[in-house]
Formats: C-alpha cells, structure tokens, sequence
C-alpha cells in the first residue's frame, strides 16, 4: 500500500515531468511563438470555447481571427516592430485579443494598471514612450486629462465606443479580414523579441516596467499548462487583473495552450463566486492569497460544496488559511508557487505542504539555481565574508532569496529581461556573490527554508509592503500623501493586521496649520488606487531622521497602530462611514480580535 507521502511524492514528480516535457519544444524551435499556437489551436478546436467573458465570448476560431485584424489593424497604421502600444482595459475576452494580436505583428504591448489615474499613469505611459494608447470608453476620461502632459505625437484609440474626442478602434478593425497573416504582410516575431511590458513596483521607487520576451510567455505559459495538466475539458476561474502576469498570462495562456476555456470576470465577488464557479462549471481556479482568505471568511454559500474544482493554482496562500480552505471547500489540490514578472526563477509547491511557497527536487537544482543570503537588516544590503563572497543563510535562517542568472536560459530559470529603466535593471543584479564574476538577480524577498528543503516567505526587503495582492511603494504613497494641502511631511509603511494577509498601510503625518482629515481623505480617493490607500493614520510633530536626512521608520514599525504604544494621535480608515475615525483603545482591540474585517 503507498502512503499518502509516498503518493504525494509520485504526484509531485508527475507534475514536474509534465511541465519539462510541455516546455521542451519550446527552446528548440525560436519561431514557436504564442500568436502560432494559438493558430495551431485554432485549426484543432475551431468553434471550441476558449474566452468566456461577462457579456462576451470567443471561440478558438474567433480568437485567432479576432487577433489577426488587431495585426492588421497595427500594420496599416504603420506601427513598427518594436514599437509601444499601451493597453488600458478591464478584464475581457477582447483584451487578450488585442495583445495578442499586436504581439503577432511584432509590437511590444504594455500592460497598463486599470486602477491607475493622474501622475501614476502618466509615469506608467512615459517610460515605454508608446506610439499609441488603446483604452476602454470607460477609462478613456483618465487618459484625455493626460494628454497635454504626454509626449507629442501619441494617437489614441477608445475601444468600446468613442470618448473624449478619440476615435473608436472597433470601426477600423471590423473592416479588416481575419484570415492567418501571410509571411509577406509582416516578419513574424521569434522568442528573443519582445512581446510585452508588464509593470511591478520592484522594492523601492514608482511602477517599473519589467521586459517579456516571446520565449518567456512561451515557457511560462506551457510551464504551468504541464504543472497544471490542463486539458481541454477544463474551465479556468479568473478573476485576477489581466494587466498582472498571473491573472494575464499564466492564468488565460496555460488554459489554452492546454485546448481549455477561460471564464474570465472583471474582479472578484466573494457573493456571486460559487455560483459563477458551479454555473460554468469550472475545474481550475486562479488565486492569489486575499481571495481564499475572503471566501473562507464569508458566510455559507448555498452552492459552495457543488462545484468540480480538482485544483487551485496561485501564490501567497498563508498556512492557516490553506488548511481552512481546503478542509471547508474540498479543493483535491493546491497548487502554490512564487514566481516575480522580471525574475530568473520561480518556485513551485508541487506536493501540497501548506504554507510552502515551493521546494526544487535534486534532479532540477540545475535548472533552479536559487540561493538564500543574508542581508544586513538596517540597510537591506548583501552581508559579505572576509573573503568577500556573500554568506548563505543557515537552514531556518531568513535570507535573502536570489537566483542565479545565466546557468541555464534555455530552461524556465537563469534569464532576466530586465526594465525600460536600465539603472534599475542593474540594481536588481548582485556581482561576485559565491565566484568571481558570477550574478544573480536579487529578489528583493526574504525567505527560509527548512531541512526539508521547502520555501517559505517572511517578508519584503525595503520600502514595498503587499496588500490586497499587489506591491504599494511607500515612498510613491508618501509623496502623494505630502502634496495635500495641510500635511509638512509624511512617511508610510505597512503593519500587520491579524487575520489579514500582507501589510496594510499607515502613515506618519506631520500636520501643519490648515491640516483636515476630510481634505486628506478626499486627496487620498483621487491620488491613489484602493489598495494603496493608506488604513491607519498616525498624527505626529515630527519625524526621527538619520544624520543624511533618511527617514527613520523601526520605531513606527514597532508602536503599529496600537494606541497604548503612543502618545500621537491615531485614526482608521473607516469605510462604510467614508471618514478617517479615532483608533481608540476598543477599536484597536476589534481588529485585533477580527471582529472588524478589512
């Protein structure tokens, strides 16, 4: 009889020959492109579902055919390869269409945060200089008020109607056929070129935009179509961003790289969830952490022991809430893994420990080559021996995880394609780690890792928290945060919240004279996305710097936002009431008993 560990095992080495075996063809063939694929997938399944959106819907055949004349559209307004297109768009089957079409003609397409308005979008845009915008009508209004800001020369595009006196892109397209390109009408792309740019806020600074080749959507998207064993009697659940490389690249393109059909919905509901899932009958989900722990925090669903899910594929799902997950729901599989838009490795939970980010199996070390270092925690810094070489954390130790570049680009590890901002790019590099003239690309994460050889997250390095699934940079938040009419200076940072995954906000603020809490709040709304807002507020004189003038933050850190710590005035964000409330003795208790959810 074999044990469930042994039988864990055994699945777990499936999983893995799955995926080395789905991404082999990938790097011995440089014209196998995820636009050809797609057509290749096209042919097979034809009138097959492979996009099921909220009012929408596109089979394989229309998918291909839809991406063709967004090529075609991108030729005949003489959009080089190589050229930028922003993309501003919810989640919709259209929006794949779009990219995927623009990528087929050689274009590289950035992934622009829906969630993004004023100056945070405007920087989003500036750095990959596009040559064109295509919004949705809906968001259209954000991109007009950045036009007199913007480089000269940008044509706009609305898609879904015509707004704010930019042409809608629905008209041009229509009239274009959707037949497969013909090898005179463009040079198809190859996997050394570029094919998107998709932004993450790295550990310090504002939104950078991270590099993706061809070759990379292909090896992730085959990668985790094997780790997942996709077919085509699956439906995918996704409701993640599709401007995020999970929700828009492994979580659509493993699907159908596997003949299956993605439900795609514009976010979350944890109200509406089992009964989408059960109605379309899904057998994958997509997660990222906050959703399982919001829908293990929701009341009983009628519906939610219905479904067919056989697995559950995403990152960031903490221990206790993995167990509650899995024993209420009756999910057979949780499939977790820690993966970064720009990094050289990912990690991947293959046998089901909870709370593991991932573990790499002495067969594959090779092709995974990570390592854990420690790092001096006032300065973030690499710690180095006499010798000069950085020092491994001991088993169990915190370190920093880094992953070495270069040892092997043909597999899913070694590679980093870097930003459009080279200085960042070369910041995220580490020299001379365990070699002379070896690099590696540093996350930016500590991790352990225990005898047993499996990962675990601890926390950020620097000034970037998570929150609600994304990266908040506090120094992006401070500046907005410092421009409202009242505050002299501020500092943020993230404090942990019982029952909460990631950091929430909060914010030091030295107030002047005419400082208002409503006039905050107000700012607060029209600056910055919902997950970068900050929840707790902290009303100071002044704040402690070093001799340089950085801000010293162990002290705030320390104190949270428990009102006994301090004499400073504190206050929460309270939702429903729209208004920044006193954080009193009882409340504080509140959240920290989770009698008061986020």
């Amino acid at each position: 009889m074999i044990s469930r560990s042994q039988g864990d095992r055994g699945d777990a080495l499936r999983t893995w020959l799955r995926a080395l075996e789905a991404t082999a063809p990938v790097s011995r063939d440089p014209a196998m492109v995820f636009p050809a694929v797609i057509d290749g997938m096209a042919d097979r399944f034809g009138a097959a579902p492979a996009l099921i959106g909220e009012c929408e819907y596109l089979s394989y055949r229309a998918l291909a055919e839809r991406s063709n004349r967004y090529a075609r559209w991108a030729l005949a307004q003489r959009i080089a390869p190589g050229d930028v297109v922003c993309l501003l768009m919810p989640n919709c089957p259209e929006y794949l269409a779009i990219w995927l079409g623009l990528t087929r003609a050689g274009i590289v397409v950035a992934l622009l945060n829906t969630n993004l308005a004023g100056e945070a979008l405007r920087h989003s845009i500036d750095i990959v200089a596009p040559t064109h915008i295509i919004v949705a009508a809906e968001r259209a209004g954000a991109v007009a008020a950045l036009l007199p800001r913007l480089a000269p020369g940008i044509r706009c595009w609305v898609q879904g109607g015509d707004a704010q006196g930019m042409p809608p892109i629905e008209p041009e397209v229509e009239l274009l056929p959707g037949e497969r390109l013909r090898p005179a009408e463009r040079r198809p792309p190859t996997g050394a070129d570029q094919a998107l740019y998709i932004y993450t806020s790295g550990t310090t600074g504002p939104p950078k935009a991270a590099a993706v080749s061809h070759f990379r959507l292909m090896q992730w998207t085959h990668w985790f179509a094997g780790m997942m064993d996709m077919r085509p009697s699956d439906r995918l659940y996704n409701c993640l961003p599709m401007y995020h490389s999970t929700g828009g690249v492994v979580a659509t393109g493993a699907a159908l790289v596997g003949g299956a059909a993605v439900v795609i919905r514009r976010r979350f509901s944890a109200s509406r969830f089992w009964d989408d899932i059960v109605e379309q009958n899904c057998t994958v989900l997509q997660y990222i952490g906050e959703l399982c722990r919001y829908l293990v925090n929701s009341p009983p669903h009628p519906r939610e022991g219905e479904h067919r899910v056989r697995l559950c594929c995403g990152n960031g799902l903490r221990g206790d809430v993995w167990q509650a997950f899995q024993r209420r729901f009756g999910v057979p599989r949780i499939l977790e893994f820690y993966a970064a838009t720009e990094g050289s490795f990912s990690l991947y939970n293959c046998e089901g420990e909870p709370g593991a980010i991932g573990r790499i199996p002495a067969f594959l070390a090779h092709r995974f080559p990570v390592a854990l270092i420690e790092v001096d925690p006032g300065t973030g810094e690499p710690v180095r021996g006499a010798d000069g070489f950085c020092r491994r954390s001991a088993t169990n130790e915190a370190g920093e995880a880094i992953g070495e570049i270069g040892a092997d680009e043909s597999g899913p590890g070694g590679r980093f394609e870097g930003y459009t901002d080279k200085t960042a790019s070369a910041r995220k590099l580490l020299h001379d780690v365990f070699a002379a003239g070896d690099a590696w690309y540093r996350t930016g994460d500590l991790m352990r890792r225990d005898a047993r050889g499996y990962f675990y997250f601890v926390d950020r390095i620097g000034d970037t928290f998570r929150w609600k699934g994304e990266n908040v940079s506090t120094s992006d938040v401070a500046e907005t945060i410092s421009a409202c009419a009242g505050v002299v200076e501020a500092a943020v940072y993230g404090v942990a919240v019982p029952g909460a995954e990631g950091r929430a906000g909060m914010a030091a603020v030295v107030a002047g004279p005419d400082f208002s809490l409503a006039r905050l709040r107000r700012h607060l709304d029209e600056s910055l996305p919902d997950y970068a807002r900050p929840l707790f507020l902290r009303i100071r004189d002044a704040l402690a710097v070093t001799g340089t003038f950085k801000l010293l933050k162990q002290d705030l850190l320390r104190d949270g936002y428990d009102p006994a710590a301090s004499a400073d005035l504190l206050y929460f964000h309270d939702r429903r009431r729209r208004a920044f409330v006193t954080l009193d003795a009882a409340l504080h208790e509140r959240l920290q008993s989770g009698a008061l959810r986020l």
